[in-house]
């Protein structure tokens, strides 16, 4: 693969949280590809915004479980992007063999079609959270991993069967990204940055149910797209086989108190309040990001965590709800799965019914 840009990209869970900035950001960089969403739709309504402008970045949207879709269907293209996922631990421990089926298995069933058929990349969005309780020390990509939920256990499959099946004609890069922050149309309230937000803007109150000092690293929702576009650039340009890179900025490794801090003193008049008899919590990491700065050459964030908190409040105010009906919408996703389960229109395995 010599292209220094992909012709044709597909999507995978492009109408999620991460999807709509990605297509956007996909169009910018690359006007002339042609973009293709595929979802199943279980969060398409989620929206912040008017849904008919939300996916008209993506040329064409296709409508399937990719557990159960006829991958004959599916489009020629020389880039995958994998963001379908069961994508946090509340809703992974509720929802456990969902959440292996669509985070690893439904990305090995697409990586091997793809890899039968022609040279492509394929790109899977994996998560920090590998590192589980990584102690002190900044975790690097050949540190052991120590997933503690099934989300994470997860991604850590996803990653060693997706490593068995690089090279050949594809290249696969997995992104392990920090936890994902920020302003989206499809907006999550269920991030820990986006929650101390939140919470900051409807209560002027912040609670930590942990004793805050657990370590989380966290990323723009803008840079996880920009990591996706070098990603295609890097595999594009005949890096073929297989590469795991922590995604993410040193200076945006927190403490969990420190985070809740630097929101109040953003936001101004928000009282934290630490749960100092909390049992510790285990997942606990520091990430180093030295890999991904060497071989992107992206130094910093696009933006400040304050500019990332300002936008945020901006967006959570123009909601118009209040502290309850925050923690009850469908901007926690777990409300969202419960919902369609309820209403009869999902089985417990998140099929549509």
């Amino acid at each position: 693969m010599n292209a220094s840009k992909p012709n044709s990209i597909l999507i995978i869970g492009n109408q999620g949280y991460i999807g709509p900035v990605l297509a956007r950001a996909l169009r910018t960089s690359f006007p002339s590809s042609k973009i293709y969403g595929l979802d199943t739709g279980l969060f398409a309504a989620s929206s912040s915004t008017a849904y008919s402008r939300l996916d008209s970045y993506v040329d064409v949207q296709l409508c399937c479980d990719i557990r159960t879709a006829d991958l004959s269907d599916l489009p020629e293209v020389d880039c995958i992007m994998y963001l379908a996922a069961i994508s946090n631990d509340p809703m992974g421990n509720e929802f456990s063999i969902p959440t292996m089926e669509i985070n690893c298995a439904g990305a090995l069933r697409v990586a091997e079609f793809y890899r039968a058929k022609h040279r492509c990349v394929f790109i899977y969005a994996s998560s920090c959270s590998v590192y589980g309780e990584g102690g002190e020390n900044p975790r690097t990509e050949s540190d052991p991993v120590n997933p503690l939920s099934a989300y994470a256990r997860s991604k850590v499959q996803a990653e060693s069967f997706l490593s068995q099946l690089a090279g050949g004609g594809l290249s696969v890069i997995c992104l392990r990204f920090a936890t994902a922050c920020g302003v989206s149309p499809r907006l999550r309230l269920d991030l820990v940055l986006n929650d101390f937000v939140a919470s900051s803007v409807l209560a002027k109150r912040i609670e930590i149910l942990s004793d805050g000092t657990p370590w989380r690293p966290i990323i723009s929702v803008r840079d996880m797209a920009d990591a996706f576009i070098w990603a295609s650039r890097y595999g594009l340009s005949g890096n073929d086989g297989f590469l795991k890179v922590n995604v993410g900025f040193d200076g945006w490794n927190f403490r969990v108190s420190t985070l809740a801090q630097t929101v109040s003193r953003v936001l101004g008049e928000v009282e934290v309040c630490i749960n100092s008899s909390a049992a510790p919590d285990r997942r606990s990491y520091q990430v180093d990001f030295s890999l991904y700065r060497r071989l992107s050459g992206k130094l910093e964030a696009m933006h400040s965590i304050e500019n990332e908190i300002l936008d945020l409040a901006n967006a959570v105010r123009k909601l118009s709800f209040n502290e309850k009906s925050f923690r009850d919408s469908h901007f926690i996703r777990l409300n969202v799965l419960r919902e369609h389960r309820a209403n009869g229109l999902i089985s417990e395995s998140l099929n549509w019914q």
